[in-house]
């Protein structure tokens, strides 16, 4: 299909740095113009963001997609939501459900055709879960509204590094007894599956182990020798440059020198603590593996400093220009 691709910017949670993060991005030089911008959300809270940053660009209003023409950015209203109710910097179900509600109506965009991929501004869980949210997180959300089948995972980027994981908001004594081959193995596939749909056609996975020094030869536990390590030579036999599994203390060192494009971990820790001292800045999480791109900014919402104008818009650029690139590889294929 050609055109430029359309991509759902959604304003997070209204109560946090979501929605002024959203005005700088739209006041700076940083949206692809190949892409056309569709801001989702409730046009007061956008107005009270650039409020705070001091913005003074106008974003037209639209009622439907087919009144899009050129880049945009443009402003599709979402479900409404009272800004009297949505306190900035503190956790509100009314701004929880309104982050559930544009969500679903930026999904039914995105599947009938309408929309090529979203990226969404920080969501806090604890307000989407006092907002209706019953499932563990909103990969999970997006899985049972879009009523997919297949493995999905976050994957976390950031400029030059991503990393995904094989089991994840978990208690951590429940990892060993979660790690399989296969698991490890569609950790493997979904880390070459999301690079290659961002633009890179060969990456170099790098695989941890689970153990301290990756088991020491199977001293300090044989999860590499039984489980990873076959698990990554299936992935080799499958033409996937992966390779490990190397000790965790380490292996994002040679990352960070330039050995690999991903990493996969094991558990969640293992990754995002060297990911977000990588550049948590700008950091991204990409909901890998659904129909749609979705892209996200890895931070939170940081109720600490919201209202204050001084949060980065580094990671949400990064994450609109991810979502950017994998929408018009979609609607071009």
């Amino acid at each position: 299909m050609s055109g430029p691709a359309r991509l759902g910017l959604l304003l997070g949670d209204a109560c946090g740095i979501g929605p002024e993060i959203v005005a700088k991005l739209l006041a700076s030089d940083a949206l692809d113009p190949e892409v056309a911008t569709v801001v989702i959300g409730e046009p007061r809270i956008l107005a009270r963001a650039q409020g705070i940053v001091d913005s003074a660009v106008e974003v037209p209003q639209i009622e439907r997609l087919d009144q899009l023409s050129g880049p945009g950015p443009v402003l599709l209203a979402g479900p409404p939501i009272d800004p009297e109710d949505a306190p900035i910097g503190e956790v509100s179900a009314v701004a929880g459900r309104a982050v559930l509600d544009t969500f679903r109506m930026a999904l039914g965009l995105a599947q009938a055709g309408e929309l090529d991929g979203l990226c969404f501004a920080p969501c806090n869980k604890q307000a989407m879960h006092q907002g209706g949210l019953d499932l563990e997180d909103e990969l999970r959300f997006f899985v049972q509204e879009l009523e997919f089948k297949g493995h999905v995972g976050e994957v976390n980027a950031t400029d030059a590094l991503a990393t995904t994981r094989v089991t994840s908001h978990v208690p951590l004594r429940a990892v060993a007894d979660l790690i399989t081959a296969d698991g490890v193995l569609r950790a493997i596939r979904l880390a070459r599956d999301t690079l290659q749909a961002a633009g890179k056609p060969h990456p170099r996975i790098g695989v941890a182990g689970l153990n301290p020094h990756a088991g020491d030869g199977g001293i300090f536990g044989r999860e590499e020798i039984e489980v990873i390590g076959p698990a990554v030579e299936r992935a080799r036999a499958e033409q996937i440059a992966a390779s490990g599994p190397y000790p965790s203390d380490t292996v994002f060192l040679r990352a960070r020198d330039g050995a690999f494009d991903a990493v996969v971990t094991m558990y969640h820790d293992q990754g995002q603590i060297a990911m977000k001292l990588l550049g948590f800045e700008r950091g991204i999480t990409i909901h890998a593996g659904l129909p749609i791109p979705i892209t996200t900014p890895a931070h939170g919402t940081a109720f600490d400093i919201a209202g204050r104008g001084i949060a980065r818009v580094d990671a949400l650029a990064q994450a609109c220009r991810t979502a950017g690139r994998m929408a018009l590889a979609r609607r071009r294929s």
